[in-house]
């Protein structure tokens, strides 16, 4: 993949050699603290921090969307949309540089004012709170257990153990908030994250593998179907259900918001082109294993999340500790993943609560206060929301699109420097258009199912 031409207004060829820059419309962005040793994040541990951001909770979804497009449509939509996503984030890089701000939110201000600004931290927090909790959610679903339609399934620990009062859903997730996240949370630096990330990634990686060994052994027992190579769609309703795939493929692949962060810290900053590249390149290609397996394995029995497809007999030797395998690894992995979205979070927190103070990471009380406060918010949520999908569709319907399409497009629309070609502003429409119109589909066929599933008992 290719991001093209990145023409910065001033362009140093080293962090190690550069002020840091001072952007009155995003105080809360550091660069580099020299006085702390600090001399730049390495091109591997910006890589993994951005993979870390990319791959989520999205990756779980995407065997289901195979179901609904079938394998070869499937395939070609998350590699198309990986592209998208990297046409979105040059078009980000690029203006950014050219109006020398430091952030996504100094970007947004710049073109659109401190409401263009206000507007993207919003979507933001909306974003990252409800993303956030999801990861919560599954992390108490995985070990602790969860009841559906009358039906408990059983967490990893109450398998191993039984059921005991320390290993129910709220105990579980606090010893999980307190020993886990908040001491990642209080790490000032994104670059601190690298280790952690470069974890997660290899953990995704299991995942993957553990999938993948499976698949292979069914397919050698002839356990498996041909899978659905296309679509199947009848009518108008059907057809158009194919677009409510967008959104969660927008989600699998948001990560606009890390962006700045990390090229902030990076000691080559014009390696960000390629960090961007490669942490796509990896993302995608787990991805399309992911999905192909996935949907190879289950078929047209996936479930939404597949991870609860792992919850099942899978009718093979050792079957139940390679399930105990696939899910205590995913929920290991959301928990390395939690603090590099929390970090953006607190970053655009500050930034609109307090605009004009001082950077967070000089101010150690603001810092504490809005990172225990923002960690009890998600903390209480996923107690309180009950399902996943409640706040995952919200988030990828809404706010998640304009993160990833809508705000890059509007800023290349408005090309207030005159530097957007014909290609940026056609692309541009392209996003927007896509990202408007499949959202209403998938808002239109999600009402629909259910007057659909509340009418039916009366007809």
């Amino acid at each position: 993949m290719t991001i093209g031409s990145i023409r910065p207004v001033k362009e140093k060829k080293s962090r190690k050699n550069k002020q840091p820059v001072v952007d009155d419309q995003s105080p809360l962005l550091p660069t580099k603290h020299q006085e702390d040793g600090f001399n730049g994040a390495s091109y591997s541990g910006a890589v993994f921090n951005l993979s870390t951001t990319i791959v989520g909770a999205g990756i779980m979804a995407l065997p289901a969307t195979m179901k609904v497009l079938g394998l070869i449509p499937g395939i070609i939509m998350i590699i198309l949309m990986a592209f998208i996503t990297e046409a979105s984030v040059e078009l980000l890089i690029r203006f950014s540089r050219t109006s020398n701000s430091v952030s996504y939110g100094g970007l947004m201000g710049d073109a659109f004012g401190n409401y263009g600004k206000m507007l993207l931290q919003i979507c933001v927090l909306v974003n990252n709170i409800g993303v956030l909790i999801v990861y919560m959610i599954i992390i108490g679903d995985v070990l602790s257990g969860t009841t559906s339609s009358g039906t408990h399934h059983a967490g990893v620990l109450e398998g191993w153990f039984g059921v005991h009062w320390w290993n129910g859903r709220f105990f579980v997730l606090l010893v999980t908030t307190l020993g886990v996240f908040a001491p990642l949370a209080c790490l000032k630096r994104i670059d601190s994250l690298r280790y952690t990330s470069a974890l997660s990634v290899a953990l995704a990686v299991v995942f993957l593998v553990v999938t993948v060994g499976i698949t292979i052994f069914k397919l050698i027992n002839g356990s498996i179907l041909i899978p659905r190579l296309l679509p199947s769609f009848y009518d108008l309703t059907s057809f158009l259900k194919l677009f409510t795939v967008v959104p969660v493929m927008v989600t699998a692949y948001i990560c606009h918001y890390n962006v700045h962060s990390i090229e902030n810290e990076l000691e080559e900053s014009r390696q960000i082109r390629s960090v961007v590249q490669s942490a796509l390149a990896l993302c995608s290609s787990v991805y399309v294993l992911t999905s192909i397996f996935g949907f190879l394995l289950f078929g047209d029995a996936t479930l939404d999340d597949v991870l609860a497809n792992f919850d099942a007999d899978l009718g093979i030797p050792f079957g139940s500790f390679l399930n105990d395998v696939v899910r205590v690894s995913y929920a290991a992995h959301l928990m390395l993943v939690f603090p590099i979205v929390f970090y953006p979070l607190r970053l655009n927190l500050d930034g609109l609560v307090f605009p004009s103070a001082r950077p967070l990471t000089l101010d150690n009380l603001r810092f504490a206060l809005i990172s225990g406060g923002l960690i009890a918010i998600i903390f209480l949520g996923a107690n309180f929301i009950p399902s996943i999908w409640d706040a995952f569709q919200f988030t990828g319907a809404t706010a998640a699109v304009c993160i990833g399409f809508i705000f890059p497009a509007a800023v290349t629309l408005r090309d207030r420097y005159g530097i957007a070609t014909k290609r940026d502003k056609i692309l541009s429409i392209f996003m927007i258009v896509l990202a408007v119109f499949s959202n209403m589909v998938a808002i239109y066929s999600d009402a629909y199912a259910l007057f659909k599933k509340n009418s039916s008992p009366r007809e």
